[in-house]
């Protein structure tokens, strides 16, 4: 038997390396950023245990470029590096330094990179990589390495006097874009926006004024353009925090977006370390546009804001931040990793999320029931979606009645089971998703002594389909699905003051001379004399699929659109004019005026049949 060492070749996995270490090429800039803050980070440990005896003076970060040279550099007053350290680092690939670091000093300091191989990633970008080091060790001379994209490097001794790291990046002809100063402010402030180290890009000028009156002038100063908040709120302790805090930092991430309804300040360090802050948005009906606005930080290094796999599905619409040096990322940092971690912190911001909601109904329920109309998407969705959120959101999800009045679910049960309990012991809830459309049927619901709940929002089709289903003896119902009588089922059946012959005489007329019928299907019912006299109902099944259909972008021709005229034999136009009338032309025109009426109180009635039923409609008033 035999032992050996697997060899990798570096001529053979260079160019992998250079084309496909990172998915996207312009991560190579935060990488090297964030290898300048990890040696900042470290000279800041070893000047605070008393290891390293200068000054710490300016430790700022410098991007910048220089178009007639084309390069870029990244330039740090960090721990520096030796000769030695440079062959250690450098020369030989994902040997980390900050793992070495992290293991003497893991208590002291917080080091972003662990993998070693974020600065090969310049490579992507650069036909040559330079990098001019000098160590904060008195008598370590300074170095320049410099490697033009193939396993040979040169180590020359160097000038630099000042302690820190300088890389200049000679960006090839393919990536020209890097060279530009919109670009690379573009990247900056998207990785590096919340970076603990201060970060100067370029110069910028401010204004402040001197003097009185006349004598007021404005001095304008040249000063460092620090492009990033090395201090979020996320890091801070909420005690120390007020509310214009809270809004200015979501502000900061959302620009001139509507102030949150509320947010939720996360701080955990066991079993996982994790901090950040999320907000409830105001939302519009079309909230598919509002995901991806969480974002991810590693050690306040962004990440990335497809966060599916850390937060719930139902709370991807809330903006905000996240910062776990526990997340498990794969070498590039760009994708997640679903291990238990993962899955922890998932269940752990739900429950923080339901507590939240659980302690403002609790201790402000009419400040809840006034945010309820934003909320309600929130907590309907996450019910939907999430078993253990939706035993919790029993308690805090709440129903609204078109007279304004919230319920939470039992307290509507309650409130209704008198009176809209049907034949069947089955509870029925009646609710209007349009109420200025619908208001001719929600008054003759409420004239039975029904109540009508408001349920406008996009996502209330799979809600009451999730309570239906959950099993608690309710069915909701639409006020225009039925007759008013007939929404809620009773044993009580009505006479009809026509004969049959006379029933058939009038289901005869409305069959052979209605123009427009379409799909509906008559139906004759003895309804009261207030009742109107045809009404236009949609079936609650056929309807609710149609509209579940629309809403995921399917065919709707799987579900015709089929309704019922409903005609009341009951009504004195029925049952004392129609009946009795003795022109047959006087009998159709009747007809299909009344069966246009409800068309249109339907607002089924459009187009050229609308103009007609004007036009008729003024005959009739001649």
């Amino acid at each position: 038997m035999s032992k050996g060492n697997i060899s990798v070749q570096a001529e053979n996995i260079f160019p992998i390396i250079k084309k496909f270490l990172y998915s996207d090429h312009e991560i190579f800039l935060r990488e090297l950023v964030s290898n300048a803050v990890d040696a900042t980070t470290k000279i800041k440990t070893l000047a605070q245990k008393g290891e390293m005896k200068d000054e710490l003076g300016d430790i700022k970060i410098e991007v910048k470029i220089d178009k007639e040279n084309k390069t870029l550099h990244i330039i740090d007053k960090g721990i520096g590096m030796t000769e030695d350290e440079v062959n250690k680092y450098l020369n030989q690939m994902a040997f980390s330094s900050a793992e070495e670091f992290l293991s003497k000093y893991k208590d002291d300091a917080t080091i972003i990179g662990h993998f070693g191989l974020g600065f090969y990633s310049a490579f992507m970008v650069a036909d040559k990589v330079d990098v001019i080091t000098k160590s904060y060790k008195k008598d370590a001379p300074a170095n320049i390495w410099s490697c033009d994209g193939n396993p040979e490097y040169t180590i020359h001794p160097h000038d630099k006097t000042e302690r820190g790291t300088e890389i200049i990046l000679h960006i090839n002809d393919e990536n020209k874009e890097y060279l530009e100063e919109g670009r690379i402010r573009e990247l900056l402030n998207k990785y590096c926006k919340f970076l603990p180290v201060e970060i100067k890009f370029g110069t910028k000028t401010e204004s402040t004024w001197e003097g009185e009156g006349e004598d007021k002038q404005e001095i304008k100063t040249e000063v460092d353009d620090i492009i990033n908040n090395p201090h979020p709120i996320w890091k801070m302790k909420p005690a120390d925090l007020t509310d214009e805090d809270y809004k200015k930092f979501y502000n900061e991430l959302h620009p001139f977006s509507q102030p949150p309804l509320f947010w939720i300040h996360l701080n955990i360090d066991y079993p996982f370390n994790l901090t950040g802050i999320l907000y409830f948005p105001k939302l519009t009906n079309n909230f598919e546009v509002q995901k991806n606005k969480i974002q991810l930080y590693s050690n306040q290094v962004f990440i990335t804001d497809d966060v599916k796999e850390i937060v719930p599905e139902f709370l991807m619409l809330l903006h905000g931040v996240i910062d776990s040096p526990d997340i498990p990322l794969n070498v590039s940092r760009s994708y997640l990793q679903s291990d238990s971690n993962v899955k922890k912190i998932n269940t752990y911001i739900s429950k923080k999320v339901s507590e939240k909601l659980q302690s403002l109904f609790e201790t402000d329920r009419k400040s809840y029931e006034d945010k309820w109309k934003e909320i309600s998407t929130f907590v309907k969705y996450g019910m939907i979606s999430d078993e253990k959120f939706n035993e919790k959101a029993m308690g805090f999800a709440l129903l609204k009645n078109l007279d304004g009045a919230h319920s939470t679910l039992e307290e509507y049960k309650e409130k209704v089971k008198a009176t809209q309990t049907d034949k069947h012991n089955k509870l029925i809830y009646l609710y209007a998703n349009d109420p200025k459309a619908q208001h001719s049927y929600i008054k003759a619901a409420k004239d039975y002594g029904y109540d009508v709940l408001e349920m406008d929002t996009i996502i209330d089709n799979h809600f009451m389909q999730h309570i239906e289903y959950k099993g608690n003896e309710v069915t909701f119902v639409r006020v225009d699905s039925d007759t008013p009588d007939n929404l809620v089922q009773k044993d009580e059946t009505k006479e009809s003051v026509l004969s049959q012959a006379d029933q058939d005489k009038v289901k005869d007329i409305f069959t052979n001379n209605v123009k427009n019928l379409g799909m509906g299907h008559i139906e004759l019912k003895p309804l009261s004399p207030t009742d109107h006299p045809v009404t236009i109902t949609k079936p609650e099944f056929m309807r609710r699929m149609k509209e579940m259909q629309a809403m995921q972008g399917m065919d709707m021709g799987m579900f015709p659109d089929s309704h019922n005229v409903v005609i009341n034999t009951n009504h004195p136009l029925i049952a004392d004019k129609l009946v009795k009338m003795k022109s047959e032309d006087k009998k159709a025109d009747f007809a299909n005026y009344l069966h246009d009426l409800a068309l249109l109180n339907q607002n089924m009635l459009k187009g050229e049949e609308l103009s007609a039923f004007i036009a008729r409609s003024l005959e009739f008033v001649k």
